[in-house]
């Protein structure tokens, strides 16, 4: 786990050099069906707190399936999220709220945690009405595409991370083959 550690500590660094005048407000939507799974052992709380150092999260969502344990929901309310339980398709619902975001002018950057490639449109639209996004998935499964349509994009694979972003690769086709994986950062 400590890999994982200093690669959030990287990302924060990096992440804190991209602040522009002023803190960058986020919405931080989550797709718990895709990526909150036992072997992905994904940690909201690291994610928020990397966010955190680039602006205040706003807003939190974890979008969860009816599915879900009580001591899931509780766990995803007590790190400070609020849980939306969906009867119906989760991505549907995490969708229609994300681009809620894309037109709410308080938030000026949109950050997903998902592998599924059907929130392309959203980044992609986010992207065109100038909202900043930030993505964070896991491997395996996670899209290509959807990888390419972020502007920052850190990747949780084999409790390490990698950055994929701007400063690394010249072009998108490079990104999807070459990750950057992190230096640690002492502490």
């Amino acid at each position: 786990m400590q890999n994982v550690k200093t690669g959030l500590n990287s990302i924060v660094k990096y992440l804190s050099t991209k602040k522009e005048v002023g803190r960058r407000r986020i919405g931080l939507l989550v797709d718990g069906p895709n990526v909150l799974r036992k072997e992905f052992n994904v940690n909201l709380e690291e994610i928020r707190d990397v966010l955190k150092e680039y602006g205040n999260v706003k807003i939190g969502r974890v979008f969860l399936n009816q599915y879900a344990s009580d001591k899931l929901v509780e766990a995803i309310e007590n790190n400070g999220f609020e849980p939306i339980i969906c009867s119906s398709d989760v991505d549907v619902r995490l969708a229609v709220e994300g681009m809620e975001l894309v037109f709410n002018p308080t938030i000026d950057t949109l950050a997903l945690v998902t592998r599924d490639a059907d929130f392309k449109p959203l980044l992609s639209k986010a992207n065109e009405h100038g909202k900043e996004t930030i993505l964070f998935g896991v491997e395996p499964g996670f899209s290509a595409a959807l990888r390419n349509s972020a502007d920052y994009v850190i990747i949780l694979e084999n409790n390490k991370m990698n950055f994929y972003g701007e400063d690394f690769y010249t072009n998108a086709p490079e990104k999807s083959q070459h990750p950057g994986e992190v230096e640690a950062i002492p502490e």
